[in-house]
């Protein structure tokens, strides 16, 4: 399979990625089944594979986890951090707190000892994002993270992210994860030129529209 470069990070990844937001109790329920389908993907010749903790609450990194088993090293492996996984109010958002509590988590879960690309699910309109990309970038230093990550960002925030970064001496923001698809293409018009201008990569998701493009509507 094409292989493609990740931005300026000097990775490549398969041009195809395999998204696993379906894997456990909000989609496929069947762990076996879930893990064939790794398999069938990786011995296809996709080498990168996204989820999140948010994804059935964890469930899909677990799933994600018991599949790379003894296949760790030939996949560039993204997850996300973000959205809510219990009642707590600080088991969620981008505080410092809850992102270095969510990675060891995630890391658990994913039974790996690095991640590849560790997102920002989404901003938190709570948190400065300075406060959310220091912790990043310490998680880089620590060797928990080879690059920090960012999901629907607006053009004014992928900026902001590089100024802060610059700035602050940060690991800068590496990859940019988007909704992309011929009904969703809003970003050809500043996101992707931003990407572009700072050597971002691109992730994409939706590529099917939510499913409308898949011919069973």
């Amino acid at each position: 399979m094409e292989q493609r470069l990740l931005g300026r990070t000097g990775v490549s990844v398969s041009h195809q990625t395999l998204g696993a937001m379906m894997f456990g109790t909000m989609g496929n329920t069947d762990r076996a089944e879930c893990v064939a389908m790794v398999h069938r993907a990786l011995d296809a010749g996709i080498t990168a594979i996204d989820t999140a903790d948010a994804y059935s609450r964890g469930q899909s990194e677990e799933v994600v986890g018991e599949a790379l088993a003894g296949r760790r090293d030939d996949v560039v492996l993204a997850t996300k951090v973000f959205f809510p996984m219990g009642r707590d109010p600080n088991q969620r958002g981008g505080s410092r707190r809850w992102i270095v509590r969510a990675v060891e988590d995630s890391l658990r879960r994913l039974r790996t000892d690095w991640i590849d690309v560790y997102q920002l699910h989404r901003r938190d309109p709570h948190t400065d994002l300075e406060e959310s990309l220091a912790a990043m970038s310490d998680l880089v230093a620590a060797g928990k993270v080879r690059g920090g990550g960012m999901s629907a960002t607006s053009p004014d925030g992928i900026v902001e992210g590089q100024w802060i970064a610059e700035r602050r001496g940060l690991a800068r923001v590496r990859c940019e994860q988007a909704q992309y698809s011929v009904f969703a293409r809003r970003i050809e018009a500043a996101v992707v030129p931003a990407c572009r201008r700072h050597g971002i990569g691109g992730l994409t998701y939706g590529p099917l529209n939510g499913g409308f493009l898949s011919g069973k509507y």
